[in-house]
């Protein structure tokens, strides 16, 4: 089933443009309404607030009101928080202690003080094909699980190489932890082997890999972080969902903030899935405009984070 979608979902998109390669149209927008559009998209990433589980080293953020930086006679006072009631908009002031926080992209600037940065990443970062690396019935029976080479090579004698290029997300379902905060950080968790990431670097000429937890192995001086970075490649931590996505046959769209010389990229990351995948929404689903209204209004929680409040 799973090689059925892999190869449906890279047929239409070879075959789309094909045609669009041996006529005068080869305007994109053609592959957007007759695939994209039709697609099915999930959502990869946690929304982070101040109580999710953070590496000890680093602080919690904090989310508060955005108050005035500066009196703006008869509209605010310096201090001042903007309200819906008194000035028609609201805004969001977050303390960020960290870019080592939630779903993330780690440039090597993490690791290497010669390492490139967030903002060094090119464009070309946007789109890349998609393989998931199923490791989540061995981390059932042992928590402390790193995906091995083996595991590797059993996913390629089922799919085919790996293609050059691709994004490698290892599936393990601890994400299903992720609101067992005191838990979630701490050993034993699963991750990848330094040898894994090796091959798939080395051998398999990847992007980058990602993974559930917030740190790429157990061993004591993180030895697959280290040699990531130090090699200048970049990974992804803390990703969610990946047991709604083909293992193989998607696309993953790939999105961060943008600091100057950041040495940790708050991402997104979106799997795009085949049209007749079982989880996700189309755009002909979801259009996202207009989005919907609220049921209650929102108000701060005791975290500061805005969420509808029944009244």
């Amino acid at each position: 089933m799973r090689k059925t979608l892999r190869i449906s979902m890279f047929m239409i998109i070879f075959n789309l443009f094909l045609v669009l390669s041996t006529t005068a149209d080869t305007n994109l927008w053609t592959l957007y309404d007759s695939v994209l559009k039709r697609c099915k998209y999930v959502d990869l990433t946690h929304a982070f607030h101040p109580a999710i589980a953070v590496w000890p080293g680093f602080g919690n953020a904090g989310v508060k009101a955005t108050v005035a930086g500066s009196d703006m006679p008869g509209y605010i006072d310096k201090g001042q928080a903007f309200t819906y009631e008194k000035h028609g908009f609201v805004a969001t002031a977050y303390e960020l202690p960290t870019d080592q926080y939630g779903t993330q992209l780690d440039p090597p600037a993490h690791w290497d003080e010669y390492g490139a940065t967030i903002s060094d990443l090119p464009a070309t970062y946007s789109v890349r094909p998609l393989v998931v690396i199923d490791i989540h019935e061995k981390v059932a029976q042992d928590a402390g699980y790193h995906c091995s080479v083996d595991d590797i090579k059993a996913w390629e004698a089922k799919h085919g190489k790996i293609p050059e290029g691709a994004v490698v997300m290892v599936r393990s379902d601890w994400h299903k932890r992720w609101m067992e905060v005191e838990r979630f950080n701490k050993k034993p968790f699963p991750g990848v082997s330094l040898d894994a990431l090796k091959f798939l670097h080395l051998q398999r000429k990847i992007l980058f890999h990602g993974h559930e937890p917030l740190d790429t192995d157990t061993t004591p001086n993180l030895e697959g972080e280290y040699w990531l970075m130090h090699h200048h490649f970049c990974q992804a931590e803390g990703v969610a969902n990946l047991d709604q996505v083909p293992e193989s046959g998607a696309l993953i769209s790939i999105g961060f903030a943008k600091p100057e010389g950041g040495s940790g990229g708050y991402a997104r990351y979106i799997a795009i899935c085949p049209p007749d995948w079982k989880y996700g929404k189309s755009v002909i689903e979801a259009p996202g405009a207009p989005l919907p209204k609220q049921p209650y209004p929102l108000r701060r929680d005791a975290n500061g984070v805005l969420r509808p409040t029944k009244p």
